[in-house]
């Protein structure tokens, strides 16, 4: 019996004969139509990298940010379809004022994955739904657990890392990210690296225009989720753009001497 998804791509809820759901596969493919996302948990906070592809110069500058804050001290990045992501922040922010009201304190942000998941899985048991075509990242950092960064995927599940990324080039990405000593850097250092990956990852050949967004949470906000003041930003992406002409004067040299 063929599993290639003729037949069992009809429900969310349906498993095709050797255990797949195609439905959910289909809605991470969504997340190759999306620019790139990268996350970096630092000794001193989370920061946060977005590659926002842009497809006509006419559009207005900073629309349709894929950055969030969920509460003061939450913040929340997203790649794939923008319109799934905003009910996804949304229902998270609804999470995160519940028991803000509940319990009279901020919700931890471990706490909040696992309710952002569950509602995200909700979305592949029935047939009525579909599930979310889009990825979130959600980062945070207080006194008593420090930097914590997490990962939700379109199936649901979730999982904590040093360092994530999610979006077309999360391959390449996830590379990158690996060569870095990421408990060692600082949020100033982390940002400009992060800023490095989304440059290097970027394709200018099918994907010409793009905007570059940060934001960060840590002791150098005050535990607070904010988007990186203009000076660091220019900092950070004026260094990512030295890395890439460096590397190509390199790689020219090399051509030269064969």
């Amino acid at each position: 019996m063929s599993s290639i998804g003729t037949g069992y791509d009809l429900s969310a809820s349906q498993f095709s004969p050797d255990g797949r759901v195609f439905q959910v596969e289909y809605a991470m493919k969504a997340l190759d139509n999306s620019g790139t996302a990268v996350g970096i948990r630092c000794k001193d906070g989370v920061v946060f990298a977005v590659e926002k592809l842009v497809q006509s110069k006419l559009y207005e500058p900073g629309a349709n940010r894929r950055y969030f804050t969920i509460d003061r001290h939450i913040g929340m990045v997203v790649a794939g379809l923008i319109a799934d992501a905003r009910q996804i922040v949304e229902r998270a922010r609804e999470e995160a004022a519940d028991y803000r009201s509940y319990y009279t304190s901020p919700i931890p942000v471990k706490q909040l994955t696992n309710r952002v998941s569950s509602f995200v899985h909700v979305y592949t048991l029935y047939s009525a739904v579909r599930p979310f075509g889009c990825s979130a990242m959600l980062g945070s950092h207080d006194q008593t657990d420090g930097p914590q960064l997490y990962m939700v995927d379109p199936s649901g599940l979730s999982w904590g890392y040093k360092g994530v990324a999610i979006g077309k080039a999360k391959q390449a990405a996830k590379t990158e990210l690996e060569k870095l000593k990421v408990d060692e850097l600082t949020c100033q250092e982390a940002i400009k690296e992060a800023a490095k990956i989304i440059y290097v990852i970027h394709d200018e050949v099918k994907d010409k225009e793009f905007e570059l967004e940060l934001s960060w949470v840590g002791a150098v906000t005050d535990g607070k989720h904010k988007v990186v003041p203009q000076d660091v930003f220019q900092e950070a992406e004026q260094y990512a753009k030295d890395a890439i002409a460096e590397s190509d004067s390199e790689d020219e040299g090399q051509e030269a001497a064969t």
